[in-house]
């Protein structure tokens, strides 16, 4: 896997209840990208790297994004490789060769309480294993969603790719400049999509899917992409947190991918 993925950063949102630090990453090791004073680990022994050998594993990262869900262990065969990991934690890509894994979530201290036991294939890439829906299943069932990565450079925009993981709410449109401009059109609860924009500094208006992308603007987030980053925004909590199972308010979670090659 490409140095860039090991090193995963915060992306500061400003949103309508104020400066919100966002996203902070647990797991995870960097210690793929380390010098060593012969070179590249990853030397063949006549002294040439081996390309090759850097895209021999996957990355794979975990998402809480389930609201009613307490703090939870990942377990990867058998073995615990993230533990106690809070509501709208995303952890940082871990190294795994592709192939089909045992992969089983439980509360965090508590292994005989699981919540997800399956077998996950992973194959080349970079994927994100998002914990969504509610364990109580007032809206939406839980499940352990696989999402495929693009973390590829857009080179002199950004990518934002957007992740609809908030129960309560319904498909949205996110537009900017007051609807003059969609980014993201009818994206269902546990639904991707990604859009490629300029750098610079947005508004993104949630809205309510229509036909003609004009529903009632249900929250705004100030952002702003970076030329060559990759973001995921994920949409999290409750649109009416009071009826809820979890005082968790609408908001947007958003992590960097990638950041070109600044390392």
């Amino acid at each position: 896997m490409s140095q860039n993925h090991t090193r995963r950063h915060a992306l500061t949102l400003i949103g309508t209840t104020g400066g919100i630090a966002l996203a902070g990453c647990m797991g995870g090791d960097d210690t793929d990208d380390e010098m060593t004073d012969g070179g590249m680990d990853n030397e063949t022994d006549d002294g040439m790297e081996d390309d090759d050998g850097m895209d021999e594993n996957a990355g794979v990262r975990v998402a809480h994004l389930s609201p009613d869900a307490p703090n939870v262990d990942v377990w990867v065969d058998g073995d615990a490789v993230l533990e106690d990991v809070p509501y709208r934690t995303v952890s940082e890509y871990l190294e795994l060769p592709p192939e089909t894994y045992d992969v089983m979530i439980t509360a965090a201290g508590d292994a005989d309480t699981v919540v997800f036991d399956d077998q996950v294939e992973v194959g080349d890439g970079d994927y994100t294993i998002a914990a969504l829906g509610e364990l109580g299943e007032e809206t939406q069932p839980f499940e352990a969603a696989v999402l495929e990565d693009d973390l590829s450079g857009p080179g002199d925009d950004a990518r934002i790719r957007l992740v609809h993981a908030s129960p309560d709410a319904p498909a949205v449109d996110v537009t900017v400049g007051d609807g003059e401009t969609v980014l993201f059109e009818n994206v269902a609860f546990g639904d991707t999509a990604a859009v490629e924009v300029a750098p610079g500094t947005y508004t993104l208006e949630v809205r309510a899917a229509t036909d003609d992308n004009d529903g009632d603007v249900v929250a705004t987030f100030d952002i702003e992409p970076a030329a060559g980053t990759v973001y995921t925004a994920f949409a999290v909590g409750y649109l009416e947190p009071e009826s809820a199972p979890a005082d968790e308010p609408f908001d947007l979670e958003v992590v960097v991918d990638y950041e070109g090659d600044d390392y």
